[in-house]
């Protein structure tokens, strides 16, 4: 069995991510760590897991956990995986960051878009971004996505690298649901503002922005922006991106959609949908469902991106990334279906 570390198990994804892996045949959790609750059972805090792990909540100590582990994955906040991650780094130990510290290259990017200072440079170098479906890695740092950044991609870098859109004209409408917003209570998560109503938030300012145009320009160098907008809505999990890009002259929709189901073919957690997706359709899953439709009187292409955004978007695709990494089925632990 290979064995895990889990920093950061109080938050919504590293106790995902400790949920997945209680069924992944070649993967134990064999330590979880805090900075609270130390010395307490997990299932003080969960107690829905009491009758599957004792495991206990312990301090965060470098050696220790790669004198017992096989990977670390950190599920910390923005700001905290830059500098607890170093050790790890520097014993070149396998680490997947869940947070954004690892994502921008540029580090004066990093500290515009999350207010934090930037992780190091050479530190920087050495991380692979991993969009599990699309890229592969070279090194033991592993970075994975962001929820919104994983559902605005995966539709979108087909149509990118084919250059059949009009680059300067992709929207993105984004909306989550509020555990994306974190654990942590808020004014903008409180019941009352969140039931029965709907909100955007950080208009412009979203830090998956750039990771989405820094992605995107991998596939095509030409792209320089996109607009991009997100919104909580009053759901517990998922993201639905609707997004709006233009055909350019030259190409049919036909060959755009005939060209994305091609791209995905071997793909088995992205599915092309030939109808609309509904968010209830992937929630509790690793899929990502797209859905393309286009306008023949506008030439608009009308993109349907939905994920549940604490697996895909954040445990789910670490998981795929593990197993990727240690050569494991890449299904392994995530073969969920959504509920009725």
């Amino acid at each position: 069995m290979i064995k895990i570390t889990i920093v950061g198990i109080t938050g919504y994804s590293g106790f995902e991510l400790f949920r997945l892996f209680l069924k992944h045949e070649k993967a134990q959790v064999v330590k979880v760590c805090a900075t609270s609750h130390i010395g307490e059972p997990l299932h003080h805090i969960y107690p829905q897991i009491k009758e599957c792990s004792e495991i206990m909540i312990s301090s965060f100590d470098p050696s220790i956990i790669m004198q017992k582990s096989d990977v670390v994955f950190f599920a910390t906040p923005a700001g905290v995986t830059n500098s607890l991650a170093i050790p790890f780094i520097e014993h070149d130990f396998p680490v997947i960051d869940l947070s954004g510290d690892f994502r921008l290259k540029n580090p004066r990017s990093y500290e515009k878009w999350y207010k934090k200072p930037s992780a190091q440079q050479e530190h920087l170098e050495k991380a692979d971004y991993v969009l599990a479906d699309v890229n592969t890695t070279a090194h033991q740092l592993i970075s994975n996505p962001g929820c919104f950044a994983t559902a605005c991609l995966l539709p979108l870098i087909p149509l990118v690298k084919g250059d059949f859109i009009e680059l300067d004209s992709i929207i993105l409408d984004a909306k989550s649901g509020l555990s994306g917003a974190g654990k942590v209570l808020s004014e903008s998560s409180h019941f009352v503002n969140v039931h029965d109503n709907m909100m955007m938030y950080k208009i412009n300012q979203h830090q998956h922005l750039p990771e989405i145009v820094q992605e995107l320009k991998k596939w095509n160098g030409k792209v320089e922006f996109i607009q991009f907008s997100t919104s909580l809505i009053p759901v517990n999990y998922g993201i639905f991106v609707s997004g709006y890009v233009k055909l350019k002259s030259g190409f049919s929709f036909d060959e755009v959609q005939q060209d994305v189901k091609d791209f995905y073919k071997d793909k088995k957690f992205v599915r092309i949908r030939s109808e609309a997706p509904k968010l209830s359709d992937v929630v509790g899953t690793n899929f990502c469902d797209i859905y393309l439709t286009y306008n023949q009187t506008t030439g608009i292409i009308t993109i349907i991106s939905v994920i549940d955004n604490l697996i895909k978007g954040a445990a789910g695709q670490a998981i795929q990334n593990f197993n990727h990494l240690f050569d494991i089925k890449e299904e392994m632990g995530l073969s969920h279906l959504a509920r009725i």
